[in-house]
């Protein structure tokens, strides 16, 4: 595998993602930013963070598979959330948790979080990017 996750000593261990992701490896995967549309174009769940999470984060898994890669080649997520206040929290850890099972994974690559302002179309409430190392 081409990437080794950690949680270094003297750094606080968040549960959700860890600090770290050692890559090694010869083949770069970027996955630009996913949103909610379905495959048809359709935006799934229209004002629910909770499922644009999991739709999301299939998009990035189907993205991944496409470049034979997955969650476990994951060395760097960026979430962009629109409004971002704290309180939402649980809705995204349900939709990750939701998209991690259906997907069957458990990696939980260093991830960054941001709030945005707007991101493409009103209707969209998340964005997720992906990083993949491939050896």
């Amino acid at each position: 595998m081409a990437i080794t996750l950690m949680n270094p000593t003297g750094l606080v261990e968040v549960g959700a993602y860890q600090q770290v992701a050692i890559a090694r490896g010869s083949k770069l995967v970027f996955v630009a930013g996913q949103v909610s549309w379905d495959a048809d174009g359709v935006n799934v769940g229209v004002d629910d963070l909770a499922a644009q999470v999991e739709q999301s984060y299939l998009n990035v898994g189907t993205a991944l598979a496409a470049a034979g890669a997955s969650f476990d080649d994951v060395a760097k997520l960026n979430v962009h959330v629109v409004d971002w206040t704290p309180d939402k929290m649980p809705q995204l850890i349900e939709g990750i948790t939701r998209a991690a099972t259906k997907l069957g994974v458990t990696a939980a690559p260093p991830a960054t979080l941001l709030g945005v302002a707007a991101l493409d179309v009103p209707e969209h409430l998340v964005e997720i990017e992906a990083i993949a190392v491939l050896d």
